[in-house]
């Protein structure tokens, strides 16, 4: 009778034993990486250590030089073109052709699209100190016409760089493993433009190894954007 009544007891101390139900695994979630977006790899990315390696140890010595800085300018006033052809040096005006002044300075050495709605174009310079300092001095160059021009909105719009890697690239291989962001007919153009996602820069790469770089508005979009292909140039260097 007394071990009747001691069962329910043991039953109750199996079960205050017994493990809990395992809470549900929480798988991880895969990392959203720059490469999920088109982004190519940086050098320190590279699975391959010894083109990383070797791409850091080059790519500090490949500086990409700045050949040309596009900037806007607003004068905020309007402008009468003829006058400012007739009587400002090293300047030419058409409109048959186009519908702009072109004139030129020497230092620095710039060129500037000059429209009578007041908005300027400069261009030529090689950094962005001489593009401010172009854009200054044509904008003087229209006060002392007698216009009331003003200095405003000063922007960059273009920035272009090249730079050479010191060996031939096999295009067709590149084109083929980065279609997403290349495109190559030789037949029409000799090089390969590549559309890198982030930074926003178009990249013209020659089989000779030369490389040009645009469509930045700063110049560290110049420099990241040749630090992220550098790595992928060295695995379709030519043997």
């Amino acid at each position: 009778m007394n071990t009747a009544l001691k069962l329910p007891d043991q039953a109750s101390k199996a079960s205050d034993s017994m493990p809990p139900p395992s809470a549900p695994v929480q798988r991880p979630q895969p990392a959203i990486t720059p490469q999920a977006y088109g982004v190519p790899p940086t050098p320190q990315a590279v699975q391959t250590p010894s083109h990383a390696d070797t791409g850091m140890t080059h790519a500090q010595n490949i500086v990409p030089t700045l050949q040309n800085i596009v900037a806007t300018v607003n004068l905020d006033c309007r402008l009468d073109l003829k006058t400012i052809a007739l009587h400002a040096r090293n300047a030419e005006y058409n409109p048959k052709r186009f519908a702009a002044v072109i004139m030129r300075i020497r230092d620095p050495k710039t060129t500037a699209l000059i429209f009578a709605s007041g908005k300027m174009v400069v261009t030529g310079a090689k950094s962005e100190d001489d593009s401010k300092l172009a854009s200054r001095k044509y904008a003087r160059i229209i006060q002392k016409l007698g216009f009331d021009a003003k200095f405003s909105e000063f922007k960059i719009q273009n920035i272009v760089g090249s730079c050479d890697v010191k060996f031939p690239i096999r295009l067709e291989g590149l084109a083929y493993t980065h279609g997403h962001f290349s495109s190559y007919e030789p037949e029409l153009f000799p090089g390969l433009i590549y559309r890198m996602v982030k930074p926003k820069v178009v990249l013209l790469i020659f089989v000779s190894g030369k490389i040009v770089l645009t469509g930045a508005k700063v110049r560290e979009e110049i420099y990241t954007a040749f630090n992220n292909i550098y790595a992928t140039l060295l695995d379709y260097r030519k043997p």
